[in-house]
């Protein structure tokens, strides 16, 4: 499984679809709202989304669907990122509800070399979540410092710092 690019290997105009999707479960979204201290009805409690909502239900948080898109594109987009610079814009389009399924994909928009170091170069991607039915539901813009290739051999390959299988060691009996 690929994780991430290089700067040489993004090319602008790609598209990366993200996969698999991933079915939003009442679960989720509460154990989100949790974590981040949101406890705003709409996301927690079915009565109040049923009865005073234009939605009839409860809606799913929208920086979970922005989260879940983001995990979603590491593995084509960021999994070699050396960071995140900027996050330019977040729309949250349409309501994402418990049971609809997420589908992402990104699009590279440009990339420019690093100004300071040429071992890295900046990627502005634009990335897009949409539902089962093909509805789109967040939009967002980034800017990630993806290294090059040669910054990838000058610390230890694809995987550095992964450790060697090594056989268990031999008990030895006593006499």
């Amino acid at each position: 499984m690929q994780f991430g690019r290089t700067y040489e290997e993004f090319e602008v105009g790609a598209v990366y679809k993200h996969w698999p999707g991933k079915t939003v479960t009442e679960y989720d979204d509460h154990l989100f709202c949790l974590l981040t201290m949101n406890h705003h009805p709409l996301h927690m409690d079915t009565n109040y989304a049923e009865n005073t909502t234009d939605f009839g239900k409860n809606v799913v948080v929208g920086n979970y669907i922005y989260s879940l898109l983001l995990g979603m594109s590491v593995p084509d987009v960021s999994g070699k990122a050396i960071a995140n610079l900027e996050i330019e814009s977040l729309r949250h389009v349409a309501p994402t509800f418990h049971g609809d399924t997420i589908y992402g994909e990104t699009t590279v928009l440009d990339k420019t070399p690093s100004k300071s170091k040429n071992d890295r170069g900046i990627v502005y991607v634009e990335t897009k979540g949409y539902k089962q039915d093909g509805t789109l539901v967040c939009v967002f813009r980034r800017k990630v410092m993806v290294p090059t290739e040669t910054y990838i051999k000058e610390r230890g390959g694809e995987q550095p710092g992964r450790p060697e299988l090594t056989a268990p060691a031999e008990k030895k009996t006593e006499k």
